[in-house]
Order: structure tokens, then C-alpha cells, then sequence
């Protein structure tokens, strides 16, 4: 009996290591497509534009909608010059729109070698009529991984842009002891001229998941809170939350203990939004034995988290959350799988997270799709979903 256990946890992990594979692999030829990549970032600006950033035959491109996504202007290029845009798996361009209007796109250049890349940055001060010349946010130009950028704009204007960082990797192989170091780091550049330029560049944490996105949020004072999936001992993947405070102070806390054990990266980053004055709200997925989405609060002064709750149907590959909290509502909504048909499925809680509304799908499509991104307007919750087959979805949920 043992030993069948032992068969059945082998090929488990190699039935998920070929669903990321294929997940990588789909997504990766979309961003070479004729037309725009599946993938999509939005934000509203505070006159209630709602601006979209897509990749498109090497570009990045911008344009807005004034009537909450049905029509959509002409879209312009970013980047002056052609390059291979990540946009795979947790990969995609971000927008971010700062309280004086400026317009701020990042994304990340894939390089020549295999997982490497640059993190660049550009702004618009006059309504997304022009960009600026981008600019890459890191001093750090070797050719190793800067990869899944995430950009956060506190109510101050001040620009944080962290990303998955492998320079300490590799200065570890040049004194051979890269067995010793497990994963990445996340490093991340601050912008306090409103996108003019950045500080160089510091690190927040060793270890860090290799290619899984990085969540952000801001505190009430508008310091940034991140969370990602890291490395712990024995080979265990949970997830940690940092407070990176105005004066660059760190302090990292294990924030998920499901105990996850997995020799590679799951393609598979949190999401993190602010609760009330008590703290945060999360969501993340989890292998291992117990497969699935799942939710939790955790303390702001303390840092400790509630018991999770399971969310979803793993059979339908639940996973990729996206959260919104506005006031004591808090939204969780998710992709899940069925042969051909792609759902999004949402959750309400009316009490802070405390207790959930039963889960409802309310998208479907056949094909491929983008994961779904929850954002805000005046206290409405809106949800925007891309896909190959019915196109741009923008959906009020109020």
C-alpha cells in the first residue's frame, strides 16, 4: 500500500508539472499572435477612463474606453523599438495610473537566453496622447532573470515597481555554492519623481518562487505590502507577506503553511488586497495533498494569519485569483477549466471575509482566455476578462 502511495503522489506531480507546461506553452505562442495577446491590464484613471495594456506583434499598447469597455480608442505603441514581450504564464505588461494622472506602463523584455530578461518603464503626462522613452528600471543590465514585474502607485505618487530578480544566483555560482541557494529574489525600484527616474535598485527577500507573480498593496499610510510565493526548508513553496516602509525598512513574515512541496516553480502568484485597519485579505493556490484556491486574513501589526478557506473545484484547475476589497465587501474571483470551456467564477463576502455568498459563474467562452483581474471606481467593483473567442469582457458586478 505504501508503495502505491508512493506511484500515485509520482505521477500527480508529473500530470501538474505537464498542465504547466502546457499553461506556459499556450500562452507564450499567444503573445506572438497577429493580433493583440490574450493577456490584458487595466486601470481607471480618477475621471473614470478605463485604460488597457495588451502586447501586440512586440509591442506594448495602451488605449482607453470612456463608456466601461464596449468601445475602446486607438491604440498606441509603448516601446518605440520591436521586442519579445513576456507574456506567459504570470507574465503580462501592468498599467498603473498615479493621483496627478500620469499614465505608468511596465513590462518585461525576454532576452536571447532562456529565462532572462529586462524590466522597463514608461509614462504618459498628457492622457496617454504620447509616451515618454522608456526606460529600464534596474541598474543591473547582466543578461539573467529580471522577470514578472508588479507596479504599485501609492496615494503620494510614489512609483514601486518589484520584480523576480536571479543576480544572487548567479554570484553564487561564481563562488560554487548555487546548491546553497534556493529559487530567486525579489528586488524592487522606487520612483519618487513621479516616473522621472529610479533609486537603485535593493532586495526584499532570498528564495523567492522563480516565476510567480508578486501581489501589491498599499497600507493606510502608503507603504507597500507585497506577497509571493517563497522557498522554505525541506523543499516546501508557501507564501510570505513583506511591509516595505517609505524609508526602504523591510519586515517579512510567513503569511500561507500548507506545506507544499515541489521541486518547480507552479506558475502561480497570490493576490493580496486591503482590508480595514485590522489588515489584509489573500488569496493563492496550493498543491501538494490537499490541491486548491484558497482565501485568508492577515494581521497588519502582528502578521498572523486566519485558518484558510477553500474555494473552487480542483478537478477544473481553479486557481488564479484575483481579489477586491471595498469596505466590508470583498470580492474573489477565479478561472476554472472543463475540457474546452473556460469560467470565471466569483465569490462575495458582505462581512469582511468572515462569511462567504455561495461561489457563481458568470463568464463562460470556449478556447483560451486571460485570467480575470477585479478593480474599482467610486466604490463599484467591475471585473475585466479577455479571451480569444468572444473578445474583451468588462463586466459591473454592482
Amino acid at each position: 500500500m505504501l508503495k502505491l502511495n508512493l506511484i500515485i503522489k509520482f505521477f500527480k506531480k508529473i500530470i501538474f508539472l505537464l498542465l504547466i507546461l502546457f499553461c506556459e506553452t499556450t500562452f507564450s505562442h499567444e503573445g506572438h499572435s497577429h493580433g493583440p495577446s490574450v493577456v490584458a491590464s487595466v486601470s481607471f484613471d480618477q475621471s473614470g477612463t478605463l485604460w488597457r495594456v495588451r502586447e501586440q506583434q512586440g509591442f506594448v499598447i495602451v488605449d482607453s474606453s470612456n463608456d466601461q469597455g464596449i468601445n475602446f480608442s486607438k491604440s498606441i505603441n509603448v516601446n518605440t523599438e520591436l521586442q519579445k514581450i513576456g507574456t506567459s504564464g504570470d507574465a503580462r505588461p501592468k498599467i498603473a495610473i498615479g493621483p496627478e494622472g500620469n499614465i505608468y506602463v511596465t513590462w518585461t523584455q525576454t532576452l536571447s537566453k532562456p529565462y532572462t530578461g529586462y524590466i522597463w518603464f514608461a509614462r504618459s503626462k498628457d492622457r496617454g496622447k504620447t509616451f515618454e522613452l522608456p526606460q529600464i528600471v534596474h541598474q543591473d543590465k547582466s543578461e539573467i532573470t529580471h522577470r514578472f514585474d508588479a507596479i504599485n502607485v501609492n496615494k503620494d505618487g510614489r512609483i514601486f515597481v518589484a520584480w523576480v530578480d536571479k543576480r544572487d544566483l548567479e554570484k553564487a555560482k561564481l563562488q560554487k555554492k548555487e546548491k546553497e541557494y534556493k529559487g530567486a529574489a525579489l528586488y524592487y525600484a522606487v520612483s519618487e519623481n513621479f516616473g522621472e527616474s529610479f533609486k537603485i535598485e535593493k532586495k526584499i527577500v532570498d528564495s523567492s518562487c522563480e516565476c510567480c507573480r508578486i501581489g501589491l498593496t498599499n497600507d493606510s499610510r502608503g507603504n507597500v505590502i507585497a506577497m509571493w510565493r517563497q522557498l522554505y526548508d525541506e523543499g516546501v513553496r508557501d507564501h510570505a507577506v513583506a511591509k516595505i516602509d517609505l524609508n526602504d525598512n523591510i519586515v517579512v513574515n510567513r503569511a500561507t503553511f500548507g506545506g507544499w512541496k515541489i521541486d518547480a516553480c507552479p506558475h502561480h502568484g497570490p493576490a493580496i488586497s486591503r482590508g480595514g485597519d485590522w489588515g489584509y485579505h489573500m488569496a493563492w493556490f496550493d498543491g501538494g495533498e490537499k490541491v486548491g484556491l484558497f482565501y485568508g486574513r492577515i494581521d497588519g501589526d502582528a502578521w498572523v494569519s486566519s485558518p484558510a478557506k477553500r474555494f473552487g473545484n480542483a478537478n477544473f484547475q481553479a486557481g488564479h485569483p484575483s481579489l477586491l476589497s471595498i469596505n466590508e465587501k470583498v470580492y474573489l474571483a477565479w478561472k476554472e477549466i472543463n475540457e474546452s470551456d473556460n469560467y470565471i467564477v466569483l465569490a462575495i463576502s458582505e462581512d469582511g471575509g468572515k462569511n462567504w455568498l455561495e461561489a457563481k459563474k458568470i463568464k463562460k467562452t470556449e478556447g483560451t482566455s486571460d485570467y480575470p483581474e477585479l478593480i474599482q471606481f467610486n466604490n463599484k467593483a467591475f471585473l475585466s476578462w479577455n479571451t480569444i473567442k468572444d473578445g474583451y469582457q468588462f463586466i459591473a458586478l454592482e
